[in-house]
């Protein structure tokens, strides 16, 4: 009989011992992030601005993706910042829908002291609309004191 056919090919393999060792360093994976997300940055700056200084602010109209409703908006153009942001007691008085990102996005101020209203943790999905231009973008949700929205130069 041919050798082939007397090896047993359903024999349990070899197992190696696993160390566990409790001082050993533990792998974790991170969730993969959805492909929306990955545009997001991994740090984001905001430039809290002097009031007395003067400052652009431009009244737009919103529109959110998933009910379609519509909002006009008084946003501050900061060139400071890194991302544009929407204040969170905006997005729950008008009950605008917010996504969770997989991963919190800590925030800095410009003399990179972490900012006090903590990591970015969820975003909106919004349209802007502002005279004939229109454009689609999330918008980091933090608390902004004075302002509904900040747009940042990104």
């Amino acid at each position: 009989m041919p050798q082939s056919l007397l090896v047993n090919r359903f024999a349990v393999l070899n197992v190696k011992e696993v160390n566990t060792d409790s001082s050993a360093p533990v792998r974790t994976t991170l969730p993969r992030r959805p492909k929306w997300e990955k545009r997001l940055s991994k740090q984001l700056s905001t430039n809290v601005l002097d009031t007395r200084r003067i400052s652009i602010v431009l009244p737009i109209e919103i529109s959110t993706t998933d009910t379609s409703e519509v909002y006009f908006v008084k946003v501050l153009l900061d060139s400071g910042a890194m991302s544009s942001f929407i204040d969170k007691d905006f997005v729950c008085t008008k009950g605008i829908t917010t996504r969770s990102i997989s991963r919190p996005i800590p925030v800095y101020n410009i003399d990179s002291f972490p900012n006090k209203a903590g990591q970015i943790s969820e975003v909106v999905d919004i349209v802007l609309y502002y005279k004939t231009c229109s454009e689609r973008t999330p918008l980091a949700v933090s608390s902004l004191r004075r302002q509904s929205m900040i747009f940042g130069y990104t």
